[in-house]
């Protein structure tokens, strides 16, 4: 009985952190990584660094995601997405923030070990990088975690936020860390990484649009609505498509690095089922192809920087 309780409560555990989450977290800094090599400033130590300071923070954001949405009411019997664990009482609020405590000095302390290991002695950087690491903190626990106010993921700023993180700051910073220097052409990459993971964030959004617009979560899906949230998510995978297209042709890349347009398919393919299903189960579905697609259009895309 002992044995079969702690099992639970790990599956409780790993239910709250949602792992199919992840690979949006290692899409950026793998790809990031990919840039540093392809201009010859690849560093091991802080690519897995920095995939250990990325997964914890998605994990906490998971965590508080799971604690702001019971807290709130926003999670309750009507969703239609995968159960949660303090709304289904498979974990208490105590606990959830126990955890979310735990996860974030997990992951200030593997970000502080990447900042030393990539910067040296070099303070101001260290700095820098500290203030974003906190600004990275923060936004993942505000999320659906509100600090004197409503959370900013139920007033349509989720998608922003995910942008920038999960593009923009998560590649380039991450190729900052390894090269310790910026240039344009990576912008493109870092942007279309970006908005492949807020298609991900919308198909999420567009699925649970009729239970969140019921229970006060104004995403910018809801304020949208269902037509427009669609026609934004196909301008979202276009735009992406179209920068990396400028991007490989701008830069030599290898034929593995061409190769990430593949992901074109599933990506489209997951677009028509948004377009014309209502159906929870399918579209949790194509949650997962999408994600799947943004990682491996980083892996494709990066691998083909480094052979070149």
């Amino acid at each position: 009985m002992e044995l079969r309780a702690k099992r639970r409560h790990y599956q409780a555990w790993l239910l709250a952190a949602r792992p199919r989450t992840l690979p949006l977290a290692c899409a950026s800094i793998l790809l990031g990584s990919g840039l540093a090599a392809s201009a010859d400033a690849f560093n091991m130590a802080v690519l897995l660094l920095a995939l250990l300071t990325a997964v914890a923070l998605q994990v906490l954001s998971n965590l508080a995601n799971d604690y702001g949405d019971a807290a709130s009411g926003a999670d309750n019997e009507q969703r239609i997405g995968p159960a949660r664990a303090v709304a289904s009482g498979l974990l208490s609020p105590p606990a959830m923030r126990r955890g979310m405590l735990v996860t974030a000095g997990i992951a200030a302390l593997s970000g502080l070990a990447l900042l030393i290991i990539a910067f040296g002695n070099q303070w101001g950087q260290i700095a820098t990088f500290l203030l974003l690491g906190a600004a990275a903190l923060l936004a993942a626990v505000t999320y659906t975690v509100g600090l004197g106010g409503t959370p900013y993921g139920y007033r349509g700023f989720g998608d922003i936020a995910v942008f920038v993180f999960f593009g923009l700051l998560g590649v380039l910073g991450t190729y900052y860390l390894h090269v310790q220097q910026l240039s344009w052409l990576p912008f493109l990459p870092a942007a279309a990484c970006g908005l492949l993971a807020t298609a991900v964030l919308n198909v999420n959004n567009v699925r649970d649009i009729e239970s969140d617009a019921r229970n006060g979560k104004i995403t910018l899906a809801v304020r949208l609505g269902r037509a427009k949230a669609i026609n934004y998510h196909w301008a979202l995978l276009g735009l992406a498509l179209l920068l990396t297209l400028i991007y490989l042709v701008a830069l030599p890349v290898s034929w593995v690095g061409w190769s990430c347009l593949l992901v074109a398919k599933p990506l489209i393919d997951a677009a028509k089922t948004l377009s014309h299903t209502r159906d929870g189960e399918m579209l949790t579905g194509m949650l997962k192809k999408t994600a799947i697609s943004t990682l491996l259009y980083s892996v494709l895309l990066s691998i083909g920087l480094t052979l070149f």
